[in-house]
This record gives structure tokens, C-alpha cells and sequence, in this order.
């Protein structure tokens, strides 16, 4: 008589995360930041049809890294999630922190009972009527919910570009800024990312009702330039490094 096979529990949990983060970080960059009329959302994505941002209820956006088709089936999961609960009760109840609970709870079992996890990190974010009230839920693989602060990246090498990034960041940042900063980080030192390799969004809280915006690749052409133009116009001229959170390079 065989054997049965056996994996220890602590074996069986570490092989399923490892397997989950090698498929995330196959795949490209996000960066999510809060700047000073709402959210901004800038992926590294050349496809005009797969979509790595959407929107999911009337101020909320979701995002996703790793696996297209299975962070897309959690992004039409939400949207029927909001829907449903804003028809039952009240559109006020739709609420970032609710979807990021039910994501989570979602993606825990599925690591927890399913033999292959989701190879997924998503972010779902909500632009308030301030600054203070903004929320940026980063939920990985498996199941774990992190409430970001001003920043948050997903996808592959994700601890350089959150590295890069907050060496720029800084609240209040203007749009042009704020999109400058997140394509700098994306790109890194030794690359320059085109807006034609680019997905942007943004939560716009000036806008009533739907805040969900998408830019266009001549938008963000257009404030990637004015970003420069004031980056230039801002530069000392003593010879000194900037102060931080200005922008060194063109």
C-alpha cells in the first residue's frame, strides 16, 4: 500500500504565495498617489483595449496588477457588488473600504481552499471631498488589505518604483506634477516611457456626481510637457540640488 501524499499546512501556504508573487511581478508597474484635486492613476500598459484601471461606482476606481483575465473578473464582481448595494440601500453606502473588505474576503478564500491562487494585487480608490478623506486600499494576493498613505504601488518591481516615488511625493502636488513624479518612477533611470505606453486616470473630486476620468494620450503628452516646463522654470540656478520633492530632470 502507497503512501499518501503529504505537504505540511506552512509548506502548502508558502509555496501558493511564492507562486502568486512570481506571476505578479511578471507583470508591468501601477502607482496610485493622491494629489490636490483627487486621485491620480498612471500604469505602465501600451494596449489600447485591456484596461488595468476602470471605474466601479461614482468615486471609486479600481486597478489591477498581475493576471488580466482573474483581476478583471474581481473588477466586474465589484462593479455588480456597488451596484447591488447602492440600489438596496442608499448610493452614499457605496464606500471604498466596504469593496475592499469583500475583495479581500474573496481573494483569502480563494488562497486559502483553491489549489492556485489569484497571481493579482489590486487597488480600489476613493476621492472624498478633501485631501484627508481620500482612500487608497491596496489588497493582495491573498486577502490582505493595506490602507496606503498618499502613495501605493502594485505589479512588478514594485519596492523600487514605491522607492522612487516617495523620494517625489509630496501632498498637494498638482496633477502635472503628481503624473510627472508617477511616470518618472514607472520608468526608472535607465527608460522613458512614451503616453503611448501609458494608462492614466484620475478621480477628479471638482467633478459632481462621477469623478472617474481617463486621459487621453495627448492629455497626458500635453502634462507630461507642462510638467517639464515648470520643472525648468522651478530649477536653481546656484549650482544646488533641489529641494525635495522638485524634480532634478527633464
Amino acid at each position: 500500500m502507497s503512501m499518501p501524499f503529504y505537504v505540511s499546512p506552512e509548506q502548502w501556504m508558502k509555496d501558493k504565495a511564492d507562486f502568486a508573487r512570481k506571476g505578479i511581478a511578471r507583470g508591468k508597474g501601477l502607482a496610485a498617489m493622491v494629489y490636490d484635486d483627487g486621485i491620480l492613476i498612471c500604469a505602465e500598459n501600451s494596449s489600447a483595449t485591456l484596461r488595468k484601471i476602470s471605474e466601479i461606482y461614482d468615486r471609486i476606481a479600481f486597478a489591477g496588477a498581475g493576471r488580466y483575465n482573474e483581476y478583471d473578473r474581481l473588477r466586474i464582481a465589484g462593479v455588480r457588488h456597488a451596484d447591488l448595494k447602492g440600489y438596496s440601500f442608499s448610493r452614499e453606502d457605496v464606500d471604498a473600504q466596504s469593496l475592499a473588505n469583500a475583495y479581500a474576503q474573496m481573494l483569502h478564500d480563494v488562497f486559502t481552499h483553491e489549489v492556485k491562487p489569484m497571481e493579482v494585487d489590486i487597488l480600489v480608490a476613493e476621492a472624498a471631498g478633501d485631501r484627508t478623506g481620500d482612500r487608497l486600499f491596496h489588497i493582495l494576493y491573498d486577502g490582505t488589505v493595506v490602507d496606503e498613505e498618499g502613495v501605493t504601488v502594485l505589479g512588478g518591481d514594485a519596492e523600487a518604483i514605491a522607492n522612487r516615488l516617495r523620494q517625489t511625493y509630496r501632498p498637494g502636488l498638482s496633477l502635472e506634477e503628481a503624473l510627472r513624479a508617477a511616470v518618472s518612477a514607472l520608468a526608472g533611470a535607465d527608460r522613458t516611457l512614451a503616453p503611448t505606453e501609458l494608462e492614466v486616470a484620475v478621480l477628479a473630486r471638482a467633478n459632481s456626481g462621477r469623478t472617474f476620468q481617463r486621459l487621453t494620450r495627448d492629455q497626458v503628452a500635453a502634462a507630461l510637457v507642462s510638467g517639464e516646463a515648470a520643472g525648468d522654470g522651478q530649477a536653481p540656478d546656484d549650482g544646488q540640488a533641489p529641494e525635495e520633492g522638485q524634480a532634478s530632470e527633464g
